[in-house]
């Protein structure tokens, strides 16, 4: 089967056993997903699911099926292994409160093993992982039960934490969970535990599936009670299935990444050594998250998501030197990743122009950042006693731009010594520097909802009002660009150009109480974009939505609307009981942006 087809498979199987099939999600996350531990990219089938994983209605049912187009940079310096990419797509099906882990189960070994409606794999070739228990949940001696159907107890393993529980965050729902593992060798046979181990480190069994079992609720990483309802999240990231399926020990030798390759050595990459073997994956990786990432008009910069922009380019770049290829060839590359895709996922068509400018102009940057490297590595080479050390190495890199690989490249072109513990103190100092960067990140686009608590929703439902009487005093051009909001304040960012006058604040604050006094009523359909265009629904700027969407509606008793806005939920039936809006503050967010607070008293 070739790689379309494994993903054409996968939904056609899951649609037959009554899922709904879902579109993927951008990859860029939206500033209202719900969760709290927000990302600047969607790093799983899961993360645009999170409000329906914590109670929420989904528009399309229980049982939920989708690809979703994924990116992840944690595991970066990977890249170039059998197993891992930045870009990936993400097989994944839901039960959201509906089945649970006998079916689950069931499910998963079907789909991998069926002849006729599945994958077809070898049973015996599979091998289990079940969560072994901690002090706070017990071990899944059900799920080792269920599992005893299917294969040999002995092919079934415990694990601890790190390996067999989910969460995505700190605060978040989380649960068990048990993955199964396929032999690439054909060969392994029986394995005792740590046989297992050593296969798994080798990369001689590769993990295929993972069954979540989500039925916990995390505060400040303490689990703190169970969730509404149990769900079941399963994950399969389709490169590698791929890899499986085709026989193939490396996700880069399927035909997910086969026409980078050719074009590859179209283009005279000299592929010899075991580095130029490792950078050839790298640039074939890279290009194809470029190209998503561009498609989506995500452009380069020194800041959050333009951040992991530049850093690919950079880092493709420095292997087309590698492979002694034109700088170029990135653009040539990322244009054949779209044709790949473009039948599949619409919003890469006749992006060719913008991603050849794009990179057009990031090569040239990259050329002015190789020409800084060698001035500063050609004024320290004259100084017989310099040692290039961690902390140069990371200013270089933060401070420059300069990628790691091609200031060692440097320092050995221009024979300067290396401290021994230089690479331990880059890699220090630039997590630091991650982990500062990735808390900024959060507080700029973690918006929308922190929790579903009943303070939190009310203030939602004010949030809708508010937006709705800002338009009243202010004029029809104030649209939201942005929001975040927790138990004890909202706050709504919007475009207005000039400072709000004492009167208009008061206006808006006498507004939003007159509608909560009414009281107003609160209504929630699912009808076609289209549909909800069409009778004035307000949508949040820059956001994507699919086909079908959730529309909020808030109406005075006698049917006059006041507000209709695109929008996930929760909120309350009715304003009656909600309490006294206050506006507390109004202010500056950017130009053209004014920031509001309010409270609920």
């Amino acid at each position: 089967m070739t790689y379309h087809e494994i993903r054409a498979r996968f939904l056609s199987f899951f649609e037959m056993k009554d899922h709904a099939v879902l579109p993927s999600a951008p990859l860029v996350t939206t500033q209202a997903s719900g969760a709290t531990n927000a990302t600047l990219f969607n790093t799983a089938g899961m993360q645009p699911l999170i409000p329906f994983l914590l109670g929420e209605d989904h528009p399309r049912g229980k049982k939920l099926a989708s690809v979703q187009i994924c990116l992840r940079t944690n595991d970066i310096d990977e890249i170039g292994d059998n197993t891992h990419a930045t870009f990936f797509e993400m097989l994944g099906n839901w039960s959201l409160g509906d089945y649970f882990k006998e079916e689950a189960i069931h499910l998963s070994f079907e789909f991998l093993t069926d002849m006729n409606y599945g994958l077809g794999l070898d049973p015996a070739r599979l091998y289990v992982t079940v969560f072994a228990g901690n002090e706070s949940v017990p071990r899944d001696l059900e799920a080792v039960e269920i599992w005893k159907r299917y294969i040999p107890e002995h092919r079934i393993y415990l694990r601890g934490s790190k390996d067999n529980w989910w969460t995505a965050g700190p605060d978040s729902p989380s649960g068990p969970s048990t993955e199964m593992f396929y032999d690439l060798t054909g060969t392994l046979g029986d394995l005792s535990p740590e046989q297992f181990e050593q296969a798994d480190e080798k990369q001689e069994l590769v993990e295929i599936w993972n069954d979540v079992f989500m039925m916990y609720r995390q505060e400040a990483g303490v689990i703190v009670g169970t969730l509404p309802q149990k769900n079941v999240d399963t994950g399969s990231g389709l490169e590698r299935i791929c890899a499986v399926v085709q026989g193939k020990k490396s996700i880069f030798e399927t035909d997910a990444f086969m026409p980078l390759f050719e074009t590859m050595q179209k283009l005279g990459a000299s592929v010899v050594t075991e580095q130029q073997f490792r950078s050839a994956r790298i640039l074939a990786d890279h290009s194809k998250a470029i190209a998503f990432l561009l498609s989506e008009n995500v452009q380069p910069s020194n800041t959050d998501r333009g951040y992991i922009v530049r850093r690919l380019a950079r880092r493709a770049l420095l292997q087309t030197s590698f492979l002694d290829l034109e700088h170029s060839s990135l653009i040539e590359l990322s244009l054949v990743a779209i044709k790949m895709y473009e039948d599949i996922y619409p919003h890469m068509k006749n992006k060719d122009s913008h991603v050849t400018q794009s990179l057009t102009e990031e090569i040239e940057k990259f050329k002015r950042v190789i020409q800084r490297g060698r001035d500063e590595f050609k004024h320290y080479a004259i100084q017989p006693t310099f040692i290039l050390t961690g902390e140069f190495l990371a200013e270089l890199s933060q401070t420059h731009g300069l990628p790691l690989e091609l200031s060692l490249a440097l320092a050995q072109e221009y024979n300067i010594q290396i401290n021994e513990n230089a690479l331990d103190v880059f890699d220090r100092i630039t997590k630091s520097h991650q982990m500062l960067s990735r808390h900024s990140a959060i507080q700029k686009f973690a918006g929308g909802l922190s929790d579903h608590f009943p303070e939190t929703v009310r203030l939602h439902t004010a949030h809708h009002l508010l937006l709705s009487a800002l338009g009243h005093v202010l004029g029809s051009h104030v649209k939201q660009r942005g929001s975040n909001i927790t138990p004890e304040r909202l706050r709504l960012d919007i475009t207005h150009d000039q400072k709000m006058t004492d009167d208009e604040k008061m206006k808006v604050e006498k507004l939003v109480n007159s509608w909560i006094q009414s009281p107003c009523k609160i209504t929630h359909a699912v009808m076609k974009k289209s549909e909800a265009e069409k009778i004035g629904a307000q949508m949040e700027f820059g956001t994507k939505y699919g086909e079908d969407v959730s529309v909020y509606m808030i109406s005075l008793s006698d049917g006059t609307n006041i507000s209709k806005e695109f929008c996930g939920g929760p909120h309350v039936d009715t304003t009656a009981g909600m309490g006294t809006f206050r506006l507390q503050k109004e202010e500056s967010s950017s130009s053209g942006i004014r920031r509001i607070k309010a409270s609920l008293e």
